[in-house]
């Protein structure tokens, strides 16, 4: 999984991308199906799914969807709708039963895709406008975009419960990573100051993540807040800035995050952060308050952010 590049290009086109995702978030899309002949909890075809990005109508339950979105993969999986996926992305490693093949999310092709008689494609970002190429060959195409927020996630969970047949698992899902949540939120000490943090995406420039973004928005619930709000042009880079070793050095971060970990992350860990020149005398390396999260979950937004949050959760209670 190229976790690594992925999430340096989601800072780079942040602004753009991002954008899309924001703005959405602002009227989220109905739960339930327009059309359809059954009620929604059995989710009867045909049936049109109102998305982030637009409406698409699924005329039969499908059998053989391609996934080129590894967070929509995951989701697949999660509400029991893995045994209708014919293939997936070449990004799309969890599930390890997932059918991961040479197809490309990044540089989409719309014959390489039609080749394996998709009856529902999902993706998470229309690159090339692959959603019009696929349509035009009668394809549905389910945009599931980057999500801005849980809220966001969770209504993506149904609507992937709406295309697939699984809005009765879909929303079981969303009420288990709710309640799941909501468990480790609460088991987390009051702490007498708000803690600050520095997220690291990527180094050579350091890329973070602001508040406002959504790995930004899961850690805010455990009373988290980012340096990079602070950070000049924060807000025009889509909450994805890029920041200076002095402007981190300044912020004394209380934790230090690093997503560029393992050996398809960037590598990164506490003995890298702490020889980096002058990093030795911030409090989160002298407390050792770095945190590794992992890098493949870091950049998703789909069942295993729950992970993530225990995590954390567990690194600040030491």
């Amino acid at each position: 999984m190229r976790a690594h590049a992925h999430y340096r290009s989601v800072a780079l086109v942040a602004a753009s991308a991002l954008a899309l995702g924001c703005a959405a978030c602002s009227s989220s899309p109905s739960n339930s199906a327009a059309t359809g002949s059954g009620s929604a909890s059995t989710a009867g075809f045909p049936v049109t799914v109102s998305s982030f990005t637009g409406k698409v109508r699924v005329p039969t339950k499908p059998d053989d969807i391609v996934s080129l979105s590894p967070t929509a993969t995951e989701m697949l999986y999660a509400i029991g709708a893995g045994s209708q996926v014919k293939a997936v992305d070449d990004d799309s490693d969890y599930p390890k039963q997932a059918p991961m093949t040479k197809l490309s999310g990044y540089t989409p092709n719309a014959e390489a895709i039609a080749a394996y008689k998709p009856d529902l494609v999902v993706i998470s970002n229309n690159i090339d406008g692959i959603t019009a190429k696929l349509t035009s060959l009668s394809i549905p195409v389910l945009d599931l975009p980057a999500a801005a927020n849980l809220s966001q996630e969770y209504a993506e969970f149904d609507q992937l419960g709406q295309a697939t047949g699984h809005l009765t698992q879909a929303e079981q899902e969303v009420s288990k990573l709710k309640a799941q949540i909501s468990r480790i939120v609460a088991s987390e000490p009051i702490h007498r100051k708000q803690l600050t943090y520095y997220y690291e995406v990527s180094i050579d420039p350091y890329y973070s993540v602001t508040s406002s973004t959504f790995i930004g928005n899961v850690l805010s619930l455990l009373g988290m807040k980012s340096i990079a709000d602070a950070a000049t042009g924060a807000a025009a880079s889509g909450g994805y800035p890029s920041l200076s070793a002095e402007f981190i050095l300044k912020s004394n971060p209380d934790y230090i995050i690093l997503s560029d970990t393992g050996p398809t992350g960037g590598g990164q860990d506490a003995a890298t952060v702490s020889s980096r020149p002058g990093w030795s005398v911030l409090s989160a390396v002298k407390d050792k308050h770095i945190i590794l999260v992992n890098a493949d979950i870091a950049s998703r937004w789909g069942p295993r952010i729950v992970d993530l949050l225990q995590d954390v959760a567990a690194a600040l209670k030491q």
